[in-house]
């Protein structure tokens, strides 16, 4: 039995995401944007590094439909749960300390991770199979297991930058734990080669683009972490995990105190280091998430153990397994977007004080942002075709669509991938590199949550078409704004503020060369 425990596990995982979210949600801001990305290979982006956007890329070429888009969180969602069954086995676990971990990976914060197309499920994945492998090296001493961890390593890094402070972590971990004798490892030092040269395309691109990682870290600082506060932060450590507390925190203190766990201590200090470094840097709560599977594996064996010989263990093993199944159905709307968008504005007062209707910009609002984000963008992309078909043929080949943002951009761009509508463009985030030339543009179709009507005079016709309607979405009020033979002012300005914005990512030589091209 134990050793389809973990094949099960992964299975359910995978096969469940496509019954836990409602119809009347579309995909989520950011997944548009990184199927945009799909559709502009390249070694790096202003937002991520490529491996998201090679997801995208085999998602369109299976035809883009939303279960494709869904695929790849769930199968990072079932590879990451496979590892921690399997890994609680490795430590000597049986059917209990497995289901236990399982069990607990299913209903904390991970069970929401894992339904969006980001990168965030990958690198949660990518974090656990690196500390598994570790774990695996530290009980066999073979170096394939360090070979994997440099895989690993390299991947995240072609994944997300975050797997910086995980290998900061992870460095200190070693240096301050006898597992240091890895340093004096020749194969450990190939297995970090192998890491850089898996990352060496990004970083090369990171060179040659200015390092634009470092401006997106900055505004970041600005526009977001700033309204993260430390008790928020270590708030949000609780209830992301909080099913599981009974699990992860006894596990965290064996692996670093425990005799039977000594071996692997420096696996408790990656997670110590890592989430204690993402406090220090004000990172989002939700990007400590990686460091926690592990520690259900650990908790699991532990409480197996300390059980063995317990008169009422049975009885303890069935609380322990009932405990977070129980806390996870009493947080399933806020889990799962299973209800509709005004049943979830109606249990706001009940939910509200966890803070999980307070959005980025530190404000209350009627759903979660996430929620908020899954909407409205069917609605926009149809009146934004709607509007191009209202042109006259001599126009259409002509027209520029220009948002206000990646989100407007790269969904318009997804929901009418089959029409024959020119692609929508932004000076938003990556949309940079993929901005057309405005020499021949007859027509503008603008899409903006705050229009500037100071632009009617400098177009020949100027008329506000549409806007979007659903009360529930992050972009209702966006207008549609249809603009026809638009002067060389306005066409002067766009280009400036082209200019502009990617000089602020990379720098004055990109500003000179981009002007060049303008030029040309």
């Amino acid at each position: 039995m134990k050793r389809f425990l973990p094949l099960g596990f992964a299975l359910l995982k995978f096969i469940s995401g496509y019954f836990l979210i409602s119809k009347a949600y579309e995909l989520q801001r950011d997944e548009y944007l990184y199927l945009n990305h799909g559709q502009h290979l390249a070694w790096g982006y202003l937002e991520v590094p490529p491996l998201i956007a090679a997801q995208g890329w085999a998602t369109l070429a299976l035809g883009g439909a939303e279960g494709w888009v869904k695929f790849w969180p769930f199968l990072w969602g079932a590879a990451t749960v496979y590892l921690v069954v399997r890994l609680a086995g490795r430590l000597g676990g049986g059917w209990f300390a497995q289901t236990l971990a399982g069990i607990c990976y299913l209903c904390t914060a991970f069970a929401r991770l894992n339904l969006l197309f980001q990168p965030n499920s990958f690198e949660v994945f990518g974090f656990m199979a690196c500390l598994y492998w570790l774990v695996c090296f530290f009980q066999d001493e073979r170096p394939r297991y360090l070979y994997l961890l440099g895989l690993g390593l390299g991947l995240g890094l072609l994944n997300k930058y975050t797997t910086l402070f995980f290998i900061a972590a992870l460095g200190g971990a070693l240096v301050l734990t006898p597992a240091r004798r890895l340093l004096t490892n020749r194969h450990f030092w190939g297995a970090a080669g192998l890491a850089l040269l898996l990352w060496l395309p990004n970083l090369g691109w990171q060179i040659s683009h200015g390092f634009p990682f470092l401006h997106h870290m900055a505004l970041l600082k600005e526009s977001q972490l700033v309204h993260v506060e430390a008790t928020d932060f270590w708030k949000a450590q609780l209830l992301m995990c909080f099913p599981a507390l009974l699990i992860w925190v006894p596990g965290l203190l064996a692996v670093l105190l425990a005799r039977q766990f000594r071996p692997y201590r420096a696996v408790g200090l990656v997670a110590v280091l890592g989430v204690g470094l993402l406090a220090v840097l004000h990172g989002k709560d939700y990007y400590a998430l990686g460091y926690y599977p592990v520690l259900f594996a650990f908790g699991a064996v532990w409480w197996e153990q300390r059980l063995a010989r317990f008169r009422w263990k049975q009885l303890v093993q069935l609380v322990l397994l009932v405990v977070p199944l129980a806390c996870h159905l009493a947080f399933l709307p806020l889990v799962y977007p299973l209800r509709s968008p005004a049943a979830m504005a109606a249990l706001r007062p009940k939910y509200e004080s966890l803070g999980v209707y307070r959005w980025e910009d530190g404000q209350q609002h009627q759903l979660p942002q996430d929620y908020a984000d899954m909407l409205g963008w069917r609605e926009m992309a149809n009146k934004t075709w709607a509007a191009y078909r209202s042109l006259p043929d001599s126009v259409r080949l002509h027209t520029l669509i220009h948002c206000a943002n990646y989100g407007q951009a790269s969904a318009i761009n997804y929901y009418n991938r089959h029409r024959a509508l020119p692609a929508a463009n932004s000076l938003n985030g990556s949309f940079l590199y993929w901005y057309p030339p405005l020499d021949q543009c007859r027509a503008m179709i603008i899409v903006d949550d705050e229009p500037d009507d100071e632009l009617a005079p400098h177009f020949a016709a100027y008329r506000r078409v549409s806007t979007v309607t659903d009360p529930f979405a992050r972009e209702q009020g966006t207008y549609i704004t249809l603009g026809i033979r638009p002067d060389s002012a306005v066409l002067n300005l766009i280009t400036r503020e082209w200019q502009t914005a990617l000089a602020s990512w990379e720098g004055e030589t990109k500003m000179a060369r981009a002007r060049e091209t303008v030029e040309r």
